[in-house]
């Protein structure tokens, strides 16, 4: 479920960028990008309706009763591990994806030789592979722990990040897009092994009858860390601009190694922590 909602997100931000990218340019008016608000207004509505219409709303009849801790976000806010695991994703999305996004384009076209038909290219390449690797990368993911899965995305941004200082190293075109195009595929690599570890993760540590509200808390990560990034990039940027790839890189770093020394604390699916339980035949055995 949470790889199929990343592949159509991904799709329609890719799709709508590309759709509205060729209509601007075309016409080259204010009255098209009037046009593209208007529609995107239209189907955010349509959206609504349908969600209202064919979405069911099943009463919490079935679900566990809520205990004496409380139904509302202070309960929520008593789950240390819970609210460190969206405190690190945080921070780990607005170095990663977000610095991608944001900071990327003006650092390529002042100090590397690629240019705004590039960069184009190398966002596509990034939306293209989160949309085709999302549904393998949760296969791949699901035969490894999940401590293990979320450190591998920490350091894969890292990697992606420290990459991209190599492309200031050249002065060629076409070998400095290419550099930025490989950032671009292990930075959508890492965003997919993110998602498909973290969204079970939540759903896993939420109790019944809070579940729509640590969903909604985690939901919210993403849009907090697409303002911190650019916010705190942008400041880095203006004074050392090298700083904001190897500093990203090393908070990422760091979020994974943490992740790695939390043990067992990060819940593993339940099939898997049931064919270890104690007394039962490894699967050699069996």
């Amino acid at each position: 479920m949470f790889a199929l909602g990343r592949v159509a997100g991904n799709f329609g931000i890719g799709s709508g960028a590309t759709v509205a990218g060729f209509i601007v340019a075309s016409v080259q008016h204010l009255r098209a990008f009037q046009a593209l608000y208007l529609f995107d207004a239209i189907t955010c509505a349509a959206l609504a309706l349908i969600v209202l219409v064919a979405v069911p709303n099943p009463r919490l009849a079935n679900a566990a009763a809520p205990s004496d801790s409380g139904t509302g976000f202070r309960a929520v806010a008593r789950d240390r591990l819970f609210l460190i695991l969206i405190a690190a994703n945080i921070v780990l999305l607005a170095v990663g994806p977000a610095l991608f996004q944001s900071i990327l384009p003006p650092f390529a076209t002042t100090h590397t030789p690629v240019g705004p038909s590039e960069i184009g290219v190398i966002f596509f390449l990034n939306t293209f592979f989160i949309v085709v690797a999302q549904i393998p990368a949760t296969r791949v993911v699901k035969r490894m722990r999940r401590t293990h899965a979320f450190a591998a995305t920490g350091a894969l941004f890292a990697v992606g990040l420290l990459a991209v200082l190599l492309a200031t190293l050249t002065r060629s075109t076409p070998a400095a897009t290419t550099v930025l195009a490989g950032v671009a595929i292990v930075i959508a690599i890492g965003e997919c092994a993110q998602s498909t570890v973290l969204g079970p993760v939540v759903a896993d540590l939420a109790p019944p009858h809070l579940l729509g509200r640590y969903m909604s808390l985690y939901s919210l990560a993403f849009t907090a860390a697409l303002a911190l990034g650019p916010a705190v990039g942008g400041a880095v940027l203006a004074t050392s601009p090298d700083a904001v790839w190897w500093g990203g890189a090393l908070v990422a770093a760091l979020i994974g190694a943490g992740v790695l020394l939390s043990g067992d604390r990060i819940p593993e699916p339940l099939a898997a922590t049931a064919s270890n339980a104690p007394g039962d035949p490894t699967p050699e055995a069996a």
